[in-house]
C-alpha cells in the first residue's frame, strides 16, 4: 500500500490567518489523496473564534487539526514581542507534536513542513527533521517583495527604522512606484516591532519556497519582479490565490442568520459594508465620526462595529454589548437610523459581500478583504 505524504501545517494565531490557511490545505487534499494534512494550531489567551472556528470543521481522515499546549504571554509586552516569545515558545510544542505522528502514523512519512508567514522560526524545526519548508504568505506578491526588500535594507545596508523614517520615500522592487515611507508598515518604522520583523523576514529567505495567496492577473508586475529584480530572483513563489473562504463560521450563527434576512428586506445594491478586519476597532471620536458621516449620508448600511481590547494586551476586540453602544455612538443615533441600518458585532464578511443587497464596501484593505471584494464584485 502506498503510504500517505504527511504535511504540517502551522498558521500564525488568530482567525484572520487560519481561516486562508484551512482552505489552503483543503484545497490540497481535494487536489491530491495522497495527501494527510496536519494542521498545528497556536492559540492565543481568552480568544474562542479558534475553537469555534476549527470545531465547525467537517471531520475527515486526511484533515487532522491539533491544538497546542496553550503559552502565557509575558506581560507589558507590545504585539511583535509577544508574538515572538509565543511562537519561540512553541517550537518544543511542535517538535513534540510531530515526532509523535512519525510514530503514530504508519501508514504515512513526512514530507514536508508548511509555515505561515509569521511563523517562519519554525522552519528551523522542519530542517531538524530533514523535509523542504514552505511558507503560506497569506499577503500579496508586492507585500512580500517589500518585507524582503526592507529586510536587505536593514541586514545589508545597516538601516533601521529610525533611518528609514528620516527618508520621503522607499523604491521597493515589487513595486511600480516609490512608497511614500510614511505609508510603510507600522512593523518596519516602529523600533519596538523591529526585532519581530527581522526574525519573520529573514525566515522568509530560508524557506524552500513562498506560496501566495494572489494571481498574476492581480499583480503581474510584482510576480514577474522576482525574475527579473536580482534582489529577489532565485526565491521561488508559486501564486495560488484567490483563496477565501465564503462562510467561515467564528461565531454563532443566529447573528449571521439575523443579518442575512435584513439584508434580504433590502434594494439591490442598497447597502453599504462597514468592516475594519477582525482585530480592527476604533477610538470613541472615530466612531462618532463615521456614525454622523453614515447618517447624513442616508445610505443604508451594515457595519461592524468592535469594542477596543483593554490597552496593554494583545487579545482581539469583542462585541458592544446594547447598553456599551450607547455609551459610544452619537446620542439617538440608533433610533434614527433603526429603519436603514444595523450594527452589529463580528460579522460573516463573505456572506454580506456575497448578498445582491450589498453595494459598497467600507474596508481596512487588509488582504483577504481586498481578495473577498474582488471575487464578490462589490467595490472598496
Amino acid at each position: 500500500m502506498m503510504k500517505k505524504a504527511e504535511v504540517v501545517i502551522i498558521p500564525t494565531p488568530g482567525v484572520g490567518h487560519l481561516v486562508s490557511t484551512l482552505e489552503f490545505a483543503k484545497l490540497l487534499i481535494n487536489r491530491d489523496n495522497r495527501l494527510r494534512i496536519t494542521v498545528l494550531v497556536i492559540k492565543l489567551p481568552h480568544i474562542t473564534e479558534t475553537d469555534i472556528y476549527t470545531k465547525s470543521l467537517p471531520i475527515s481522515n486526511s484533515l487532522n487539526i491539533i491544538n497546542l499546549p496553550e503559552c502565557s504571554l509575558p506581560p507589558n509586552s507590545n504585539l511583535g514581542s509577544a508574538m515572538n516569545a509565543l511562537l519561540e515558545a512553541q517550537k518544543q510544542n511542535v517538535k513534540q507534536v510531530v515526532s509523535n505522528l512519525i510514530t503514530e502514523q504508519e501508514d504515512g512519512v513526512l514530507a514536508a513542513f508548511v509555515v505561515d508567514m509569521f511563523c517562519t522560526n519554525i522552519i528551523d524545526v522542519a530542517r531538524e527533521f530533514s523535509v523542504p519548508a514552505f511558507v503560506f504568505f497569506t499577503s500579496g506578491v508586492a507585500f512580500l517583495g517589500l518585507n524582503l526588500h526592507i529586510h536587505t535594507l536593514f541586514e545589508r545596508d545597516n538601516i533601521d527604522s529610525t533611518q528609514l523614517l528620516q527618508l520621503t520615500e522607499v523604491a521597493i522592487p515589487s513595486l511600480a512606484n516609490s512608497v511614500p515611507t510614511k505609508s510603510l508598515p507600522s512593523s518596519v518604522l516602529h523600533k519596538e516591532y523591529e526585532s519581530f520583523f527581522m526574525s519573520y523576514a529573514k525566515g522568509l529567505k530560508h524557506a524552500d519556497g513562498i506560496i501566495v495567496n494572489s494571481f498574476e492577473e492581480l499583480e503581474s508586475y510584482a510576480i514577474h519582479s522576482f525574475c527579473s529584480h536580482p534582489g529577489l530572483a532565485g526565491l521561488p513563489i508559486y501564486p495560488v490565490g484567490p483563496i477565501l473562504n465564503p462562510e467561515p463560521k467564528t461565531k454563532g450563527a443566529v447573528d449571521s442568520d439575523d443579518i442575512i434576512k435584513w439584508l434580504d428586506d433590502q434594494p439591490s445594491s442598497s447597502v453599504v459594508f462597514i468592516c475594519f478586519g477582525s482585530r480592527g476597532y476604533l477610538d470613541e471620536e472615530q466612531v462618532n465620526e463615521i456614525a454622523l458621516a453614515i447618517e447624513n449620508s442616508g445610505a443604508h448600511f451594515v457595519w461592524s462595529l468592535c469594542k477596543p481590547p483593554p490597552k496593554g494586551t494583545v487579545v482581539e476586540p469583542s462585541d458592544y454589548t446594547l447598553s456599551d453602544l450607547g455609551l459610544v455612538l452619537p446620542v439617538g443615533f440608533l433610533d434614527r437610523t433603526a429603519k436603514i441600518g444595523r450594527i452589529i458585532g463580528w460579522a460573516p464578511q463573505a456572506q454580506i459581500l456575497a448578498h445582491q443587497a450589498t453595494g459598497g464596501f467600507v474596508s481596512h484593505c487588509g488582504w483577504n478583504s481586498i481578495l473577498e471584494s474582488i471575487y464578490f464584485g462589490v467595490p472598496i
